[in-house]
């Protein structure tokens, strides 16, 4: 029988799991001998990484521990542009810093979330950093602060990046921004331009991030002494074709309204192609907001105003303020401000009611 070459004959960690019948997440936790696995589970595994002569990675030792110290950023979707932000500050400053950084997008996957933080656990992650708004419920709660507690008996560190505190106790790091602050300021800019019917495109229901802006629309409201009308508070999600299915739903419904505030960008460049497809002028007939900042906001017709996020400025935070603290430290919890980003789509009441047209 003639020698495989190295590169073909090398067994891969998902090898070792089909030998033995676990889940490559197992393997990684066996191997890394920090966190509790059955004997037999152990035994399986240790016999099939001798049968096929596994070796594991260096990219994996130096995870490990034997090299280089390891951050890990978990977040939902690396497409989305804050998101993509928010990575980069991470990358950049665990780089600045001396770390390896990996990242694992979810896609919204919450057993894939668990088997990515529990390998990085087995595998001494100096921190997990958890990105962006999530569900609040409370099997979150319990299973977010299962995560803290497990990190840091191995030493680890759980980072919520963009997301609220666990409450009292958990050892955890919270790096978050005025989310309700932010849109509380931009409703009041708009209310203040003399707009009493604002529409209101936001996030799914149960989502932290959603909420935030949704509660600082209504307090806006509220502290302006106008009434939010429910009927113009539409759900959807954070994406651009959300934008512009909400936006053509509140036509074809003849909802009255004057203004847009959208609960970020996409969505907000969605609602602006439906308005244009609608042949209404932004601002002329209907004034138009987003949320976050990203980029292209500045360069839509007309400019996008919007709400500025320090997306970047999140993730070097999050990675500045984790290394070098205790795995079971009290929490810390540190708050970024937002601002309106006054732009061109946002102007005084116009035309008057789209309702009557």
């Amino acid at each position: 029988m003639t020698r495989k070459s190295a590169d073909t004959a090398r067994s891969t960690i998902r090898d070792v799991a089909a030998r033995a019948g676990v889940s490559a997440s197992t393997v990684s936790r066996v191997l890394g001998g920090v966190y509790p696995v059955s004997a037999e589970t152990r035994t399986r595994v240790l016999r099939a990484v001798a049968e096929l002569d596994y070796v594991a990675d260096a990219r994996a030792k130096a995870v490990a521990g034997a090299g280089t110290p390891t951050l890990a950023f978990v977040l939902e979707d690396i497409t989305g542009p804050s998101f993509a932000h928010m990575a980069h500050g991470v990358e950049r400053e665990a780089h600045r810093l001396g770390h390896l950084c990996l990242v694992c997008s979810t896609e919204g996957d919450v057993r894939h979330e668990l088997d990515f933080v529990e390998t990085m656990r087995a595998q001494r992650a100096t921190a997990v950093i958890l990105v962006g708004g999530s569900a609040d419920t409370p099997e979150y709660r319990e299973r977010t602060r299962r995560m803290a507690d497990s990190l840091a008996s191995a030493g680890s560190r759980l980072v919520l990046c963009g997301r609220p505190p666990l409450g009292p106790g958990a050892p955890v790091t919270v790096v978050e921004y005025d989310n309700e602050g932010g849109a509380f300021a931009l409703v009041a800019h708009i209310l203040a331009q003399g707009h009493r019917r604002v529409l209101f495109l936001g996030g799914k229901p149960d989502h932290t991030t959603a909420l935030g802006r949704e509660r600082g629309y209504l307090q806006a409201h509220r502290a302006r002494g106008v009434e939010a009308d429910p009927a113009l508070i539409l759900h959807g999600d954070f994406t651009r074709d959300a934008g512009h299915r909400l936006l053509r739903r509140a036509l074809d419904l003849r909802l009255d309204f004057t203004a847009v505030v959208a609960a970020t960008d996409m969505v907000a460049a969605g609602a602006l192609t439906a308005l244009h497809e609608a042949g209404l002028d932004v601002p002329g007939d209907v004034s138009l907001a987003g949320y976050d900042d990203i980029p292209f906001a500045r360069d839509l017709h007309p400019a996008l105003t919007t709400v500025h996020v320090p997306h970047e400025e999140l993730g070097r935070l999050a990675v500045r303020t984790v290394l070098g603290r205790a795995p079971d430290a009290p929490g810390e919890h540190l708050l970024l401000g937002t601002h309106v980003v006054v732009r061109d789509s946002v102007a005084g009441v116009g035309g008057g009611s789209l309702a009557a047209r």
